[in-house]
């Protein structure tokens, strides 16, 4: 009897020392998940941001599909110029006399593929769309862009965003349904991340400056 009094009592000390371990590890592992794959889902939003802000340096817009902006990011071509000073003296019939005028002569210099320009040799473009993390299924980042009236101006604007349920598909419910819920000046706020705005002028992203350390 007493042998199996002590085999329960051992056993039970067992289960109780692993539920404190894990209820001490189990968070810390989900935040080492957690900042490995928001690193990749930022990085490839960087990306996307790059892509944008060409497309609209370009076409006057941005792009409000992946398949369009991939295009473009194949197809597209910077020009490039030079902007300099000049004077020249002109004759001022008010006046009668020659007086200097100040004008701004553009120069083309001549052209660059916005590929070369943005990504080189690397074709990681032509995955812009899918979210870059391992197990998940068929899923894509939203992409909206509009053109909205800011101050009497219409200013064009886009947003890209996925759900943090999408990137943490496999970790433990209750520590993703914190996470959804941050508030926090070093955290990634609310339950999705975005790049963008559709109702504010940015092309900056929601998540804290430690994850812009990587140089693009």
């Amino acid at each position: 009897m007493k042998l199996g009094i002590q085999i329960v009592l051992w056993v039970a000390s067992i289960f109780f020392a692993y539920k404190i371990y894990d209820s001490i590890n189990g968070p810390i592992k989900f935040n080492q998940t957690k900042n490995e794959r928001y690193a990749k889902v930022i990085d490839r939003l960087k990306d996307i941001r790059k892509a944008q802000i060409a497309h609209k340096d370009v076409k006057g817009v941005f792009s409000n599909n992946f398949d369009s902006l991939v295009k473009f990011v194949d197809e597209g071509i910077f020009t490039l110029i030079e902007k300099r000073d000049s004077s020249y003296l002109e004759y001022d019939r008010t006046y009668r006399i020659d007086m200097l005028r100040e004008v701004i002569v553009i120069d083309t210099l001549g052209t660059v593929s916005v590929k070369d320009s943005l990504f080189g040799d690397s074709g990681r473009y032509k995955n812009m769309a899918n979210v870059p993390i391992e197990g998940v299924q068929d899923s894509t980042f939203k992409i909206n862009a509009e053109v909205i009236n800011k101050n009497g101006y219409n200013v064009p604007v886009f947003e890209v965003k996925v759900s943090k349920n999408i990137i943490l598909f496999d970790q433990d419910a209750d520590l993703v349904k914190q996470e959804n819920e941050t508030v926090s000046v070093d955290g990634v706020n609310g339950s999705e991340i975005v790049l963008g705005s559709l109702s504010n002028v940015s092309t900056n992203g929601n998540w804290p400056t430690i994850f812009d350390a990587k140089q693009e």
